[in-house]
C-alpha cells in the first residue's frame, strides 16, 4: 500500500459475536475473511480459502500457537490436512508435507482488524 491509499474499513459484525478461541467467516466485498478473536482480546482476520485443499474452510480449523523465537504466536491449523498458519501474518509455519493446490502460494492473506464501540472492522 502507498501513502496515497487509504484504507476502507468495513463493519462485519459486533465484537460480542465472535466466540473466543473461535473462527467465524465473513464477507468482505467478494473475499471471504476468517476472523478469529483470541483469548487477549484482539481479533485477527486471514483469508479463509485454505491454499491447500482449495476449500473456503480456515475458519473452522483449530485455534493454538507456536512459540518462534521465544515469542507465543497466535495460530490456525487448517481442519483439512492440518497445515499451520501464523493469525498475525497469514504465514505458513508447517506444509504438513503437502504442496499447495493449483500453484496457489501457501501463505494467507491477512487483513487489518479494529474494534470501534463494540462493532469490529476490518480493512481493505
Amino acid at each position: 500500500m502507498t501513502a496515497l491509499e487509504t484504507l476502507v474499513w468495513t463493519t462485519v459484525c459486533r465484537l460480542d459475536d465472535l466466540a473466543v478461541e473461535r473462527g467465524a467467516a465473513a464477507l468482505l466485498g467478494a473475499d471471504q475473511v476468517a476472523l478469529f478473536r483470541l483469548v487477549d482480546g484482539r481479533v485477527l482476520a486471514v483469508q479463509q480459502h485454505d491454499p491447500f485443499s482449495d476449500a473456503y474452510v480456515i475458519s473452522r480449523g483449530i485455534v493454538g500457537s507456536r512459540r518462534i523465537d521465544e515469542v507465543d504466536v497466535p495460530t490456525v491449523a487448517s481442519p483439512m490436512y492440518k497445515q499451520v498458519f501464523a493469525l498475525a501474518t497469514g504465514e505458513c509455519l508447517d506444509v504438513a508435507g503437502k504442496t499447495p493446490a493449483r500453484d496457489l502460494p501457501p501463505n494467507l492473506r491477512s487483513w487489518p482488524v479494529r474494534v470501534r464501540d463494540g462493532l469490529l472492522e476490518v480493512a481493505s
